[in-house]
């Protein structure tokens, strides 16, 4: 039989396929995932701190928006008697605090003060290697204008912030808007889950092949309930509506409250009905740990992101007993804290599921 003495054809590579990268590449990827892992980690803090001086009423302690000078404390006596002058002004001081003198200024200031300077750390802590970095080549080059805005959208967080509080100084007025401090808790979720995302999409890039098709819809589903849910959680925090209803399950007796729909039109009850917008975030909460335990469970019977998805189900089941422990409590101010960071944890949780997921990412396609 004669021998074939053709040369071998070369192996071709799929068009899609890239080398594999180098060691200086994926030490660049760690790098920078690890700093946008840390500005989430930043922005979850200065979440928690708003969420104490909220239940705390210390928001309003500051009746000035200083970006620069408002870095240092008062550093004199005669500093802080204008400052406590100047809340002197407002409704909250006269209807709340009146006669709770310099010391009892002192309290909520303090509180406030370490909120607004962490939140002009977190925009250095992500500017200077975001300069560095990008210099260094480090940062894909597609990233790089995507990131910009991210610190331009961190910079209106904070004229959103002051845009909140200015709501607390109207007449009458002993706590910010609803409205604004929804605002201003979105943004900070939109920031801290593009970023997250960012980050888990620099240190694994390429999805993962055969993902399988119901775990990932339902991931989808619970990324939207926890973000509907701890919206409708910010309105509950606005109108202070944890504390009424102390019960649970039922509601004054009913699985429904009376006067669910007393305002009209209708769609006022969803944000300004105390009956309404507490049974919406339970209803929302109860929808929600359907959901991750139910995207646990396909995705753990698929064998995939086993890690992930055990971390959802633990996630979500904690908050769901700190919701019901904090309304219990009458909204103790320490388990409240922890249910306002708990849920950026589990969306943080249900975010990592639905990466692994995931299926083509334009970030697979830039240049390392």
């Amino acid at each position: 039989m004669p021998f074939d003495t053709r040369p071998a054809r070369a192996q071709v590579p799929p068009p899609d396929a890239s080398p594999p990268p180098d060691a200086r590449t994926l030490r660049n990827r760690r790098l920078v995932a690890l700093w946008l892992f840390a500005s989430c980690a930043m922005i979850l803090v200065m979440i928690a701190l708003g969420g104490a001086t909220r239940l705390t009423g210390s928001g309003l302690s500051i009746m000035e928006w200083a970006p620069l000078s408002g870095t240092l404390p008062p550093l004199s006596h005669a500093e802080w008697e204008r400052l406590y002058h100047l809340y002197q002004q407002i409704p909250q001081y006269a209807l709340l605090n009146k006669g709770f003198g310099l010391a009892g200024f002192q309290q909520i200031f303090w509180l406030e003060w370490t909120h607004r300077l962490w939140g002009r750390l977190i925009g250095l802590a992500f500017l200077v290697p975001l300069v560095v970095l990008g210099l260094r080549g480090a940062i894909p080059r597609r990233l790089v204008p995507r990131l910009a805005l991210l610190f331009v959208l961190g910079g209106l967080q904070g004229a959103v912030g002051w845009f909140m509080v200015a709501s607390g100084f109207l007449p009458d007025s002993t706590a910010v808007s609803p409205y604004r401090l929804v605002v201003h808790l979105v943004l900070a979720l939109i920031l801290y889950a593009a970023i997250l995302w960012t980050g888990l999409s620099v240190l694994h890039p390429r999805p993962r092949p055969g993902s399988p098709a119901l775990p990932r819809r339902l991931a989808k589903a619970t990324v939207a309930l926890v973000a509907l849910t701890i919206v409708a959680g910010g309105f509950t925090a606005g109108l202070h509506a944890g504390l009424d209803y102390n019960t649970f399950p039922l509601m004054d007796g009913q699985l429904v409250p009376q006067g669910y729909a007393m305002l009209s039109p209708f769609l006022r009850n969803l944000t300004e009905n105390v009956a309404a917008v507490q049974f919406d975030h339970r209803l929302l909460a109860t929808l929600t740990l359907l959901a991750a335990t139910a995207t646990a469970v396909a995705g753990l019977r698929a064998g995939v992101a086993r890690g992930p998805m055990l971390a959802l189900a633990a996630a979500v089941g904690v908050q769901y007993a700190l919701g019901i422990a904090t309304l219990l409590s009458v909204v103790r101010v320490d388990l409240a804290v922890a249910h306002q960071t708990t849920a950026v944890l589990l969306l943080t949780a249900a975010l990592v599921c639905l990466h692994r997921l995931r299926r083509a990412d334009p970030v697979s396609q830039e240049p390392a």
